[in-house]
């Protein structure tokens, strides 16, 4: 590949191959924004890759936490070496100098992710809602502000389009998330219905373990028809940044057909990805126009 290091699109190249691998739903959308704005986008899905996937490179959460702190250390200016070399933070703190991304913001998404390396059950709805705000709504409401001026309407339509592309992605990896012992489906649901956790990890399907599960894919489904409402209100050169939310829709329609196991992972093929943005990006809800 003959691509300069001198202007950083060696470094891009690489943060976009990284989102394509392991976050295909927003790489493929990022081919469906005007051009000035993929490169800082794809910045952006790149550090969110590399710090959700921080708990499947270690074994232990102190690794774990070491490789967190170097990231907020980045962020803060104060990197212990390899920032340069280090193409998605060199990708990250241009953005950031473009964009005038809040550090603070994407310093608590980091701190969100610690829950992750622990095998700690997610209390209730609220902690889980807190943790999808800081992380799923503080992703779109960045990446709103490369593509236009911020405002009360974006931020309120970012909380909505995070807490359902989350709670879709905790039902979607429930598969995965349960063969490793991990729980992001909150205990306050289960403990409504009367249903024990460890049904759930044995692979049971319950009646009341499934209506514990259908209570968060209609929360999930709430929050995606507000979300949906609200982009009307928001400009039309910042509603591309919200293109995911197809997807979302689409994989939260499968997840509440009633034929549907939820402890069988089913993904969309690439393919499948791709038509469902490029008709979304055709659509009067989504495309900036």
């Amino acid at each position: 590949m003959s691509t300069s290091v001198d202007d950083g699109s060696d470094a891009a190249g690489q943060c976009a191959e990284l989102v394509r691998a392991h976050d295909f739903t927003r790489y493929a959308s990022t081919l469906f924004v005007p051009a000035p704005a993929r490169r800082a986008l794809l910045a952006l899905y790149a550090f969110d890759v590399e710090i959700c996937r921080v708990h499947t490179q270690v074994s232990q959460p102190l690794p774990g936490e070491i490789r967190l702190q170097w990231w907020r250390d980045m962020l803060a200016g104060q990197g212990h070496g390899g920032v340069e070399g280090n193409p998605v933070a060199a990708e990250l703190l241009s953005a950031m100098r473009s964009h005038r991304l809040p550090v603070e913001r994407l310093s608590r998404l980091i701190d969100e992710h610690l829950f992750d390396l622990y095998n700690d059950p997610m209390p209730t709805m609220a902690a889980l809602e807190g943790y999808l705000n800081d992380t799923s709504s503080a992703i779109f409401s960045l990446a709103a502000a490369m593509m236009g001026p911020p405002s009360s309407e974006v931020e309120h339509l970012a909380r909505h389009a995070g807490l359902a592309q989350g709670m879709v992605r905790v039902m979607a990896s429930l598969p995965l998330d349960a063969s490793q012992g991990r729980l992001f489906v909150p205990q306050q649901v289960f403990t409504k219905h009367g249903c024990d956790p460890d049904e759930l990890f044995a692979g049971k399907q319950a009646p009341r373990l499934r209506e514990a599960l259908n209570d968060l894919l209609g929360e999930a489904r709430a929050h995606l028809d507000t979300a949906y409402a609200l982009l009307a209100s928001v400009m039309p050169d910042v509603r591309p940044a919200f293109l995911p939310l197809a997807q979302a829709k689409r994989d939260l329609a499968r997840l509440m057909r009633a034929d549907n196991d939820p402890f069988v992972a089913r993904p969309p093929s690439r393919l499948a990805v791709l038509w469902t943005l490029w008709r979304a990006s055709r659509s009067s809800a989504l495309a900036g126009r």
